[in-house]
């Protein structure tokens, strides 16, 4: 599996490229602008992209998603609980935002527990509300794609509508921190870090 990172958009959230070596089957996680530059990414490696991964419905994770779901003719995901806020540019920000408003109809609602697969991968749909009511984290082998929930050395804001503190906290601690401690974290914003990391770093876990 490899992973490519581009941080994307002017607010640089990141984008990430995950796919399969051998048959270059990928998924696009949180396109969040830039979209030629991801489509044309995608085209230099030749991969063969099959599904756009919304980890929530805010404007910087979402402006790319037309462009690129209309280049590869692939659905777009998103929690069940988001699906509001990707339909309305004022909730998701977007409206207030330098992109201007956006609003994506999606075409997959996720729910916990639900399994994304390509390439001979399987993304598990990780539901880690807090920083919105749909929050999620996508595990993937050693992997977790934890959108605005977990960054390196802090949390997501919790301060918008449908945000909670109790609720990112509980997440974080129940869901992503019983994973082994060398499992790679590749957060919304910012750089990768590791659970073990966060563990031992992350002043809002301790």
């Amino acid at each position: 599996m490899k992973v490519i990172k581009m941080p994307a958009g002017v607010y640089a959230a990141n984008c990430y490229l995950v796919y399969e070596e051998n048959n270059r089957e990928a998924i696009i996680i949180d396109p969040g602008g830039d979209a030629d530059d991801i489509i044309a990414k995608v085209e230099e490696l030749g991969l063969d992209a099959k599904y756009i991964i919304l980890t929530h419905g805010h404007g910087d994770h979402i402006a790319g998603v037309e462009a690129i779901k209309d280049r590869f003719n692939i659905p777009v995901a998103i929690h069940k609980k988001d699906k509001d806020i990707l339909e309305d540019s004022d909730r998701n920000f977007s409206s207030t935002m330098a992109m201007g408003a956006v609003e994506v109809v999606a075409d997959i609602l996720l729910e916990e527990g639900d399994r994304i697969e390509f390439g001979g991968l399987i993304g598990k749909i990780i539901h880690t509300p807090g920083h919105t009511p749909g929050g999620i984290t996508i595990n993937i082998e050693n992997c977790l794609f934890t959108g605005d929930t977990l960054f390196a050395g802090s949390i997501g804001r919790t301060d918008f509508p449908g945000g909670s503190f109790e609720d990112i906290i509980n997440s974080i601690k129940d869901k992503l921190l019983i994973y082994p401690d060398e499992t790679l974290v590749y957060p919304g914003h910012g750089v990768s870090s590791t659970i073990k990391g966060e563990k031992d770093n992350n002043p809002f876990l301790k």
